[in-house]
């Protein structure tokens, strides 16, 4: 059943055998040993390119398939944690889209240390009892389950004793409180409070006490490409921003905006930063296989990544946000955000 254009994009991108690239062969992927540098790739082509010049521009977003390739940290972390039923379940029912889920790691009072929950969950009933609140729920807005970490045991700040629930949507006790307001509203990020929601022992994702393993498996992964994309949409607004001056004539001169240093230099500036930062990211991505790929490696792969790239993939994150945001300024500055054609339009 096709509900939205999201939907008949994820059919069309499933059918052209794109929408799968990244998942291991059981689920029809092509398990590439370089998924993380490819995805890199392809985060940031699809976002620096024109509609009509093979990519969607600023259009492209990690959370909507119309991505063409499709992000699934969620079927990653069933994949390498869920349960027999689970996996049987969920992963096929993600991919034809009846299965959604948020991820619940960050709290209204608590960011980027995950280790600090507020967000408790007991034992009782042969399940658990969970109560607290959840921010930036993407996609809650269609979802029909959160993925909600919280404390089952332990002291604040220690990372055992942080468990992961599969909590459905229609749960007695959950609570969409708010959509948070973002420069792209209509946003999806919400707000959800969850007052003593019970949930059967069956919807804890991996083991008990164990559940920041499971994070950190989406966090990198995903955090790499949004740099990648982010990084695509700088050069996207740069290359409309040069467009645009070289077409503009200046007051019957005989000239160009792109013949004036005040217009070089900034763009030139931008754009050196772009490309410095487009090979840390790709080098980085590659990194990340070789740590995943290594046959000498002592544990999981994630902990490898988060012990020795963590830092790395930080620096990508943050510097490509930063960048996409100076070189949209810079763009507006130059006078191209007055065409439609900006947009692809």
């Amino acid at each position: 059943m096709v509900d939205s254009v999201t939907d008949k994009a994820r059919m069309l991108a499933d059918e052209a055998g794109f929408y799968r690239f990244a998942l291991p062969r059981a689920y029809g992927g092509q398990s590439h040993p370089n998924t993380n540098l490819w995805m890199s790739v392809i985060r940031y082509h699809l976002s620096s390119h024109a509609i009509y010049g093979g990519g969607l521009g600023l259009a492209n977003d990690l959370q909507n398939e119309h991505s063409v390739v499709g992000n699934f940290p969620d079927i990653l972390m069933l994949h390498h944690f869920g349960t027999a039923e689970q996996k049987q379940t969920l992963i096929e029912a993600r991919l034809r889209g009846e299965f959604r889920t948020t991820f619940g790691l960050t709290e209204p009072g608590h960011g980027s240390d995950a280790t600090f929950l507020s967000t408790t969950a007991c034992r009782t009933r042969d399940g658990f009892q969970i109560t607290g609140a959840k921010k930036w729920q993407t996609g809650a807005h269609h979802c029909t389950h959160f993925l909600i970490f919280a404390r089952t045991s332990g002291s604040p700040g220690s990372t055992r004793g942080i468990t992961a629930f599969l909590v459905p949507r229609a749960t007695r006790g959950v609570r969409i409180a708010s959509y948070e307001w973002t420069l792209n509203m209509p946003t999806d990020h919400a707000t959800v409070e969850l007052d003593g929601a019970w949930v059967p022992a069956s919807a804890v994702l991996g083991c008990v006490d164990a559940g920041l393993d499971i994070a950190q498996t989406f966090l990198h992964e995903n955090r790499i490409r949004q740099a990648a994309s982010s990084c695509g949409a700088a050069q996207y607004c740069l290359d409309r921003s040069i467009e645009r001056a070289r077409a503009r004539q200046i007051w019957g001169e005989g000239k160009t905006l792109a013949d004036h240093q005040a217009i070089q230099f900034p763009v030139v500036e931008l754009m050196t930063q772009v490309k410095m930062l487009q090979l840390f990211i790709f080098k980085t991505s590659w990194e990340m296989d070789r740590s995943m790929a290594d046959p000498q490696l002592d544990g999981p792969p994630w902990v490898a990544i988060e012990r020795e790239l963590s830092d790395q993939v930080a620096m990508c994150n943050f510097w490509a946000n930063r960048l996409c945001c100076q070189a949209a300024d810079r763009a507006i500055q130059v006078g191209f955000l007055l065409s439609p054609s900006f947009f692809g339009c």
